[in-house]
């Protein structure tokens, strides 16, 4: 079996700056880190691989320093990884960023499976797997909670729907987007380390995609666009309350009621 784990590089922090002309995030040289929610997808194929003796692939899309979280990933189980790092891939919203990274999945070829974690930290959309699935045209499901059978011709896993746990049989190949705590994930290898500082990371441009047609990718090919982006106001206000623990509750109740919270 071979399996395709996405992951993304996200921002380590909230101390982001924003291009005022196209309010996309200015992700160089930022503090970043794996996407916590890809850990527990990178996971999910790491205990399949223990079972079956899978192969696994991480696929990112991002600018040059995204290698750091494939590197990590390779210190963790992994045993490839190709980035999709291309200036024209810039600024794609979530339907552009899944036809990229669904194309750069054509180019691997002979996925079995594809992995993905439940959404991203920056992006919250929790929408790139199954649009990704679409544009493959293989049966996806998202929310998988466990995983009840890892078989030769197909996977049945459980998916927590809010108000029901659906059970199902996905054919091969497929998708599946994880929740998190369907495993903890396990810390990068000190040994594996000192392989992954050697082990090839094949970058890919739009060039090398089946698809070489450019409005397809980035802000060229992204339906949606963000009419204004900007990083939160941060008030340092305060004011302190005194007096004996009656006064002080009788304050704060009064202050809740004035902002209607009680």
């Amino acid at each position: 079996m071979k399996i395709a784990v996405c992951v993304k590089q996200v921002p380590g922090n909230s101390d982001v700056q924003v291009d005022p002309d196209t309010g996309v995030l200015l992700r160089d040289g930022v503090d970043s880190k794996v996407n916590p929610y890809d850990l527990y997808a990178l996971e999910t194929a790491l205990k399949i691989k223990e079972e079956k003796g899978s192969e696994i692939g991480i696929i990112s899309m991002g600018p040059p320093q995204a290698k750091e979280v494939i590197r990590e990933s390779f210190m963790m189980g992994a045993d490839e990884g190709i980035l999709l790092s291309d200036r024209r891939f810039a600024g794609a919203d979530v339907l552009a960023t899944s036809y990229t990274l669904a194309q750069g999945i054509k180019a691997l070829g002979n996925i079995d499976l594809i992995i993905c974690g439940k959404q991203t930290t920056d992006g919250d959309t929790a929408q790139v797997g199954p649009e990704m699935a679409e544009y493959l045209a293989i049966p996806h499901i998202a929310n998988v909670s466990r995983l009840l059978e890892v078989g030769e011709e197909y996977i049945t896993v459980e998916a927590d729907m809010g108000e029901t746990i659906e059970v199902q049989d996905i054919p091969y190949p497929c998708l599946i987007t994880v929740e998190k705590g369907i495993y903890t994930p396990r810390l990068p290898s000190y040994k594996r380390k000192f392989a992954a500082m050697q082990k090839d990371i094949k970058v890919m441009s739009l060039d090398d995609l089946p698809d070489k047609k450019e409005f397809m990718y980035g802000l060229k090919g992204s339906p949606t666009q963000v009419e204004r982006i900007f990083n939160p106001e941060k008030s340092e206000d305060r004011e302190t309350i005194t007096g004996s623990s009656v006064e002080i509750a009788e304050e704060l109740y009064k202050r809740m009621k004035e902002y209607k919270f009680a």
